[in-house]
């Protein structure tokens, strides 16, 4: 059980995802006697069968021509405008928490990282992992304007939190993500071979439209699996209590077990 992780008290699985097994009552067990109230099990990775689960990936590089020409068009002006390389975590340490702020006020959901010690506290777990740094610099001058920390595995990648200042995001002739997505896509993919990349799995919280962006500008797909949820006594009481109630319960961490159940249920 040593690839499982707890966070925010539910335990995740460390891995690829297509390397999650499917957990037994027994390996359930086990998880809880080390703490946590919650074990999120997904397995069947890429199952070819659709189900209310999914991680979002991309396993094919095609290039500028397999992107539509207006996509086409926003890469090109974009890498013009601004470098996209692999960097070491200092530049992220220094001056990315401010950026991740203000990309994270955007959102419609604030559960994300929400102060400096939080934001330290990522980048030293980071450090423990094997992650790739990217940073996103102005052409003109130089200037830092954003970052992305990927997790890597030995033939897979997953796409972690990404930070753009907000006046590059609202900079109609820069289009920061499609360069930082394109450059990022061809380095794994087609220079690493990867096997996939990822943007991770369905969102839960559904705090921005990242996903629906990859999908529709650089051709993502859904790798349907199977989602099981594991709880301790007293909260498989509460969720079942609460769930009739999903649609209208206001806090946002409880609103999203509600919803992982849901899916789980596959009513979402």
């Amino acid at each position: 059980m040593q690839d499982f992780y707890l966070y925010r008290q539910a335990w995740r699985f460390d891995g690829a995802p297509h390397e999650e097994p499917k957990l037994d009552k027994k390996e359930v067990g086990a998880l809880f006697r080390q703490g946590g109230f919650m074990v999120r099990n997904t397995y069947d990775f890429d199952c070819q069968k659709e189900t209310c689960f999914w991680n979002l990936i991309k396993d094919q590089f095609g290039g500028l021509e397999e992107l539509s020409g207006n996509t086409r068009k926003k890469v090109r002006r974009s890498l013009e405008k601004l470098e996209f390389k692999r960097i070491d975590n200092k530049p992220i340490i220094e001056l990315g928490y401010p950026i991740l702020k203000a990309t994270f006020d955007d959102y419609a959901v604030t559960d994300r990282i929400t102060n400096h010690q939080t934001f330290e506290t990522y980048m030293k777990w980071c450090e423990k992992k094997h992650y790739d740094y990217w940073g996103v610099y102005d052409r003109i001058d130089n200037d830092f304007i954003g970052f992305c920390a990927n997790r890597v595995w030995v033939d897979s990648c997953e796409y972690g939190v990404v930070g753009i200042k907000p006046e590059y995001k609202r900079k109609s002739t820069a289009y920061p993500y499609y360069g930082l997505f394109y450059s990022m896509n061809q380095y794994y993919l087609q220079e690493k071979g990867f096997r996939y990349v990822t943007d991770g799995s369905r969102s839960i919280t559904e705090h921005s439209n990242i996903q629906d962006f990859l999908i529709e500008k650089f051709h993502f797909r859904k790798s349907y699996c199977q989602l099981a949820v594991h709880y301790k006594w007293w909260v498989k009481i509460a969720v079942k209590m609460l769930y009739p109630f999903r649609k209208i319960i206001p806090l946002q961490r409880v609103k999203a077990i509600l919803n992982m159940e849901a899916m789980q249920r596959g009513e979402k």
